[in-house]
């Protein structure tokens, strides 16, 4: 009898595993790809991932089924928390949160697969597996971040001379939306962040938004001391009616300055970080030299 109840469980079992694999399977398959972003920011910055070729091209659709499985899931502080990200990064490769997710699993995948595969070949434990596997995962999240640490340092070494040049313009008779077309057009690279940037400030100033939100959404999207700085001068000029163009020129100046203080800060700390590897150094050219000797006195007796 208990036997019997053994094998009535176990059938019980293996049926509902076998339908929880069914409905998962067939939740995959009725799932369709995400549609890639077309408009905006983010489609401008897919077309232009897509036209620089590269590995990026041949995992975009993949990339595109699977958060097409992750989009159903109830995850939206996550996705808002990624959307942020993405938007600081420059909306790198037009990515959505689900694509973003979708991209972290597939690179997770690869790397486990290549654990497996490198473990035997390097004589590691098939465990380290899992470790390959974080990693893998890790490496989309490490890629946007270091896009936008590079984008914030491009914008802030850029913004200075950028600023000159529109208040030279606004010196000659153009106002302050016609000194940022000028930064635009003579640009000699239209992927430059600050281009881009001083770009999407027009647009939104030509699809009805004040200078004020234009210039507030600019440093959302750019939160650094510069920028914030930059942006706060000129909606303080704007609204005690201050010459823009001064105010400009003073700002330039100002962020010179800043530019000039963080190299000193850097160059210090750079200094004081030198210290350890030098005493290494230092320590392995003692031993080199007085080790013989050293060896010698043991061997003798000494």
């Amino acid at each position: 009898m208990y036997g019997v109840q053994l094998e009535v469980f176990a059938y019980v079992g293996s049926s509902l595993v076998a339908l929880g694999i069914f409905l998962v399977v067939y939740q995959l398959g009725a799932s369709r790809s995400t549609e890639a972003p077309i408009r905006g920011a983010r489609g401008l910055r897919r077309s232009q991932a897509l036209e620089d070729g590269g590995s990026f091209v041949n995992i975009e659709p993949l990339m595109r089924l699977v958060a097409g499985w992750i989009a159903p899931l109830p995850i939206p502080k996550l996705r808002r928390s990624i959307d942020v990200q993405l938007a600081l990064a420059g909306d790198w490769l037009g990515l959505t949160a689900n694509e973003f997710l979708a991209l972290s699993a597939i690179s997770s995948v690869g790397a486990f697969t290549a654990g497996l595969i490198a473990s035997p070949l390097m004589q590691l434990s098939p465990s380290f597996s899992i470790f390959f596997m974080g990693v893998g995962a890790m490496m989309p999240y490490l890629r946007m971040t270091g896009e936008r640490d590079d984008r914030f340092k491009a914008i802030n070494r850029a913004l200075p001379i950028s600023i000159d040049l529109a208040a030279l313009c606004m010196g000659a008779g153009l106002d302050f939306p016609g000194a940022l077309r000028q930064i635009v057009e003579k640009a000699t690279n239209r992927r430059d962040p600050i281009v881009e940037e001083v770009n999407r400030i027009l647009q939104e100033l030509e699809l009805g938004r004040t200078r004020r939100q234009a210039l507030e959404a600019f440093g959302e999207r750019c939160p650094t001391d510069p920028v914030r700085d930059f942006v706060g001068a000129v909606i303080q000029a704007e609204e005690k009616g201050n010459p823009l163009a001064e105010v400009l020129r003073i700002q330039a100046r100002m962020l010179r300055m800043y530019r000039s203080v963080m190299a000193e800060e850097n160059a210090a700390k750079a200094a004081v970080m030198m210290m350890g590897p030098l005493m290494l150094i230092f320590c392995a050219i003692i031993v080199i030299l007085l080790g013989p000797f050293l060896l010698q006195g043991m061997g003798s007796g000494l």
